[in-house]
C-alpha cells in the first residue's frame, strides 16, 4: 500500500515537471517572437521610416510619392550632422533663401524640431556637429577662424560646412567688398573733378571730359556689382546674413551709399549744370539707418561692442557722415550737415582711440590685417572737407584734420613692408579710396594756402592715386576674365559657429624637456644658495 501511495507521488511530480517545462518553453518562445515582431517593426522604421506616409499618400490620391531614404534614424549618418568633408560636399542649399515654395515640397518631411531633437541627441552619442547656416555666428570667431587682409581665409585646423575642393556656385564667391572697387572709381570721380574746377589747379588745364569719361565708367561698375549683389540676396540670402556678421564685411555694407554719395558729388557739369536738388539727400537715410544700428551695437556693450570688433575697416562706417555732410550743405541744408559732421567725428574719435589703444578685452588683429590700415586717412580727411564745404573756409578745425590726416599718410608710407607680400584681391582697393579723399583734401587746402609746395604736393598725391587706380583696375580686369582668380570660394561665410577641435601646439621633444628641467633645477638650486648664504650671514 505504502509502494503503491509512493509510484503515485512519484508520478505527479513527474507529470508536474512536464507541465512546468512546457510552461517555460512557450513563454521563450513568445519572448522570441516579441522580440522578433519589435526587431521587425524598428527594422521597417529604420529602413524607410516613410513607408507609412507613402501608404497614407497612395491611399488619399492614387499617386505614388518617392521620398528620399533619410539616414537620421541611424544616429548621425545624415549630411546635416555628419562631420568631415563627405558629409557635406556640394551642400549649397543651406545658404540659399528660405522660400514658401520649399517649405511646401518638403511638409511631408520631419519638422524642424523633429530634426534638431535628432541632431541633439545625436551630437550628444557620436559627437557630431549641428551647423546651421542661418545661425549667427559670434564675432570673436571669425577672429578666430579667420586670417587675411579682410579675414577672409581660414586657418589650417578649422573646418568649414562647404567643401574647399569642388568650385562653388558664382554668386556664393561674389563678396561685399567688391564695393570696394566702386568706392575707389567713385572717389576718383570726384578727384577729377576737384582737379579740373578748382583754382588751385587750373594752371594744368584738365579737360572736363576726363571726369565725365570716369563718371560713366564708376556708373557702369557700380551698377554690375550692384545688380549681381542683389541677385545674392535673391538667392543666397543665407550667406548674406554671414556677411553681415562679420566683424570686417559688416562696414561694407555702408560702401554701396557712400558710392551713390560720391556720384553725385562728382557728376560732371555737362549732365548737371544747375544746383544739386535736395532729394539727392534721400542716400543717405539707408546710411543713417544701418549706423543706428551698428552704432547701438558699439554702445550696448554686448558681444560686438566696438573694443571687441574694431579694425580698420570701421572707418567705412564714419566716413560716410562727412560725405554726407558735404552733399547736405551742397544743397542748402546747414544744419543737416552740421548734425552729421558732429555724429561722424565723435564716432571717429572712439574708433581711433579704440584702434590706436589695444584693449585686452578686445580681439587680437592678425598682422595680415596691415593692408586696410589705409583706412585711417580717410577719416580725417573727409572731415576737412566737410567742414570747409559747411563753413566756407579751410579754417582752424579744418586744418587740424587735415594735419592728422597728413600725419597719419606719412606713417604709413615709411612702414611700405606692411602692404607687401600679399596676394592680389579685391580687399587692394583699400589703398585707393583714403589716398583719393586726401588728394581733395590736399586741393583744398592749396586753394587757402597758394604755394609751390602746395601745389605741387596736391598734384603729386593726386597722380599717385590715379595711377594706384589705374594699376589695380588692369589688375582686376585681368585676375577676372583672363585668369579667373579674382573670385576663389569665399571660405569666410562657410565657417562652422564652433570650433570643432582643439588647435594642435608644437610636440615637445625629449631633449628639450629635459634641457628645460634642466635649467629649472638650476635656477632652483641658485635661489637655494642665495638663501642658505643669507641665513649664514645672519
Amino acid at each position: 500500500m505504502r509502494n503503491r501511495w509512493c509510484q503515485e507521488e512519484e508520478g505527479i511530480a513527474r507529470e508536474a515537471e512536464k507541465a512546468d517545462n512546457s510552461f517555460s518553453r512557450n513563454t521563450k518562445i513568445n519572448r522570441q517572437m516579441k522580440r522578433s515582431d519589435g526587431s521587425f517593426n524598428r527594422q521597417l522604421s529604420l529602413e524607410t521610416g516613410f513607408s507609412v506616409l507613402r501608404s497614407e499618400s497612395k491611399a488619399k490620391d492614387g499617386r505614388k510619392v518617392n521620398l528620399p531614404r533619410s539616414g537620421r534614424s541611424f544616429g548621425g549618418f545624415d549630411s546635416v550632422t555628419r562631420v568631415g568633408m563627405e558629409g557635406r560636399r556640394g551642400d549649397f542649399s543651406i545658404f540659399k533663401t528660405k522660400s514658401s515654395n520649399l517649405s511646401k515640397q518638403n511638409s511631408l518631411l520631419p519638422t524642424r524640431k523633429e530634426i534638431d531633437m535628432e541632431s541633439q541627441r545625436t551630437n550628444d552619442g557620436y559627437g557630431g556637429v549641428d551647423e546651421s547656416a542661418n545661425e549667427s555666428v559670434p564675432a570673436g570667431r571669425y577672429f578666430a577662424a579667420l586670417r587675411g587682409p579682410e579675414l577672409d581665409q581660414v586657418k589650417d585646423y578649422e573646418d568649414i560646412l562647404l567643401p574647399k575642393d569642388e568650385k562653388w556656385p558664382f554668386l556664393l564667391r561674389f563678396p561685399i567688398g567688391c564695393f570696394g572697387i566702386c568706392l575707389g572709381l567713385s572717389s576718383q570721380v570726384v578727384l577729377w573733378h576737384a582737379l579740373a574746377t578748382s583754382p588751385a589747379t587750373k594752371f594744368l588745364n584738365i579737360s572736363p571730359f576726363i571726369n565725365l569719361a570716369l563718371w560713366l565708367l564708376a556708373v557702369s561698375v557700380m551698377s554690375c556689382v550692384s545688380f549681381t549683389y542683389i541677385f545674392k540676396c535673391i538667392f543666397y540670402f543665407e550667406a548674406v546674413k554671414r556677411e553681415f556678421f562679420h566683424p570686417v564685411r559688416v562696414n561694407f555694407f555702408f560702401a554701396p551709399w557712400v558710392v551713390c554719395m560720391f556720384l553725385v558729388l562728382g557728376v560732371p557739369p555737362a549732365l548737371a549744370p544747375g544746383k544739386l536738388h535736395p532729394a539727392i539727400c534721400i542716400f543717405m537715410a539707408p546710411y543713417f539707418l544701418l549706423e543706428l544700428k551698428i552704432y547701438g551695437q558699439w554702445l550696448s556693450g554686448g558681444k560686438r561692442r566696438l573694443c571687441k570688433v574694431a579694425n580698420p575697416s570701421s572707418h567705412l562706417s564714419v566716413v560716410g557722415n562727412f560725405v554726407g555732410a558735404i552733399l547736405a550743405a551742397k544743397v542748402g541744408w546747414d544744419e543737416a550737415a552740421k548734425f552729421l559732421w558732429a555724429v561722424g567725428f565723435a564716432h571717429y574719435l572712439v574708433v581711433f582711440v579704440t584702434l590706436y589703444q589695444r584693449l585686452p578685452t578686445s580681439e587680437a588683429l592678425p598682422k595680415e590685417l596691415h593692408p586696410v590700415y589705409s583706412m585711417f586717412i580717410a577719416a580725417p580727411s573727409a572731415a576737412s572737407i566737410a567742414w570747409e564745404t559747411i563753413y566756407g573756409g579751410f579754417d582752424g578745425l579744418s586744418r587740424t584734420c587735415y594735419f592728422i590726416a597728413l600725419f597719419l599718410y606719412v606713417s604709413l608710407v615709411v612702414r611700405i613692408n606692411f602692404f607687401t607680400g600679399f596676394r592680389f584681391s579685391v580687399a587692394w582697393w583699400s589703398y585707393t579710396f583714403p589716398m583719393t579723399t586726401f588728394s581733395v583734401a590736399t586741393i583744398k587746402y592749396a586753394e587757402q594756402v597758394p604755394s609751390v609746395p602746395s601745389k605741387g604736393l596736391a598734384v603729386t598725391l593726386s597722380l599717385l592715386s590715379s595711377a594706384m587706380v589705374s594699376v589695380l583696375f588692369v589688375s582686376t580686369l585681368l585676375h577676372a576674365f583672363v585668369w579667373q582668380t579674382l573670385f576663389p570660394n569665399d571660405l569666410a561665410i562657410a565657417i562652422t559657429k564652433t570650433r570643432l577641435g582643439k588647435e594642435k601646439k608644437p610636440f615637445k621633444r625629449a631633449h628639450d624637456i629635459k634641457r628645460w628641467t634642466k635649467q629649472a633645477l638650476t635656477k632652483n638650486n641658485l635661489v637655494t644658495k642665495d638663501i642658505g648664504g643669507a641665513k649664514e650671514e645672519d
